[in-house]
């Protein structure tokens, strides 16, 4: 990735108004960084802190968390008994007040908030436009307009009514520029157009911001690749796992058989938990809390009934995917259904009957017992054998991504993984798409080497499918 530009002339700007306006929320939004505190509570921000956006260890912007004005007609009182001073001069008037005032509790948080602005960070005024305007914010105004630097104001909308109306009207007497943006809700195009905003403040500020935006698509395109990488290793390496067992008898017993099984599926399921995990670290999601609702390994988990239904491909899709594919033949019908065939109309020349099917534990996977000698001889499980099971984990996978990836860092909310009935993975992952996913499966079920041409072509269905939640 190209570097963004000189560190000692990256863009600031201080996210500024009254409290609990979402001040915060836009900070950690803007900088995607989940650490910022975000609170209910007055004064949940009580010094100024800098949260910089870093790109390939570079600094593109930087913004700054602020306390809320607190004693706001003090401060522009004692600014309006100044002297008259001209307006190239008031910035000065701002210093002498933190100046004089540098020790005095009364005057913290506007202090803290000052400071990075008088020390030139453009000025971010943050307002809930759920509520009604009120002249009592033009206090703040005012004391911003002292302050001389390049400025926009923010209408968020944190309750449900809307007054934006009221709020363009009057802030456009103060400001260059008034936006809409829900640091909660904003997608990545809205991060952009506001950052496209935030470049016309100011002259000196549009090509390294120009330059931030272009650092920040390659990132977003850089956090797809990666995903796309983790999902697919993921399923390669589920897909060709073999659990082995040693075993003093001739034959295995109900019991070593039991066990193996049943670790052969918490490794699987520990794949997959690897697997959310760098999902996460990839796009910068480290406090992540997840109730997993639907991806977990009781009842409605990876190996259930409900998990197939919601991510795996319906009995038609099966069929044909798998006829396709060659994998329908004999034994396959069985493999396809993972034993549990509920009736098979006909199955002839092409011409497929009704097939309906359960997803459960048998017939998963091939149960070999290796070797010749008593007490050294291996039961071993998988690799796995069942048709519809990658469909599962790539629909999982492609799910709990897209949800990963949409999350803003301002939210604090726990991610509900839950059954969206908007999602399934036959919906993502169309006919055409699922005959190129089949040629991999099927060398991973017979445990066969993947070249790396095969691989490329799986990631750009994965890709494909994924972009298309984004």
């Amino acid at each position: 990735m190209k570097k963004s530009n000189s560190i000692n002339k990256y863009p600031k700007f201080a996210v500024v108004g009254h409290p609990n306006k979402g001040k915060s929320s836009i900070v950690s939004s803007l900088a995607l960084d989940d650490s910022v505190q975000i609170g209910d509570t007055p004064g949940t921000t009580q010094i100024k802190r800098g949260f910089p956006l870093i790109v390939d260890g570079q600094i593109i912007y930087e913004l700054f968390d602020t306390p809320g004005f607190q004693r706001a007609r003090r401060v522009l009182a004692w600014l309006n008994k100044q002297e008259n001073v001209s307006a190239d001069k008031r910035t000065d008037v701002v210093r002498a007040f933190i100046h004089e005032h540098k020790e005095d509790d009364r005057f913290i948080d506007e202090i803290e908030l000052l400071k990075p602005i008088v020390d030139g960070a453009g000025i971010i005024y943050v307002v809930d436009a759920s509520k009604p305007y009120g002249p009592e914010y033009e206090v703040e105004m005012e004391i911003l307009r002292w302050c001389g630097q390049p400025s926009m104001a923010i209408l968020n909308l944190i309750g449900e009514d809307d007054y934006r109306d009221q709020w363009t009207s009057a802030l456009g007497h103060y400001f260059r520029m008034v936006r809409t943006f829900n640091p909660i809700k904003a997608t990545f195009q809205d991060h952009i157009g506001l950052l496209d905003s935030m470049s016309q403040l100011k002259e000196d500020w549009t090509a390294p911001i120009k330059l931030a935006i272009g650092a920040l698509e390659e990132l977003q395109e850089e956090k797809v690749k990666q995903s796309v990488d983790a999902i697919v290793l993921n399923i390669e390496k589920t897909l060709s796992f073999v659990y082995k067992l040693n075993i003093s008898g001739e034959k295995s017993t109900s019991k070593e058989e039991d066990k193996a099984k049943e670790n052969y599926r918490e490794k699987i399921v520990s794949f997959e938990k690897e697997r959310e995990k760098t999902i996460e670290s990839i796009w910068n999601h480290r406090s992540i809390e997840k109730e997993e609702n639907i991806l977990v390994l009781e009842d409605i988990g990876l190996f259930s009934e409900e998990s197939a239904s919601i991510f795996g491909l319906s009995e038609k899709a099966l069929v044909v995917t798998g006829a396709s594919a060659g994998a329908i033949t004999g034994a396959g019908v069985d493999l396809l259904f993972a034993g549990q065939t509920l009736f098979l109309a006909s199955f002839i020349g092409g011409i497929i009957g009704g097939v309906g099917a359960k997803f459960g534990f048998n017939n998963l996977y091939e149960v070999k017992i290796l070797g010749q000698n008593v007490g050294k001889r291996e039961l071993t499980i998988g690799p796995m054998k069942n048709l519809n099971f990658p469909y599962i984990l790539l629909g999982r996978a492609l799910y709990h991504t897209s949800v990963v990836a949409k999350r803003s860092h301002a939210s604090r909310d726990n991610i509900k993984l839950e059954n969206d009935e908007s999602f399934y993975t036959e919906q993502v992952i169309n006919s055409d798409m699922r005959k190129k996913l089949e040629t991999l499966h099927t060398l991973l079920r017979k445990g066969k080497e993947v070249k790396v041409e095969e691989l490329e072509a799986y990631k750009k269905v994965v890709r494909e499918g994924f972009l298309s939640l984004l």
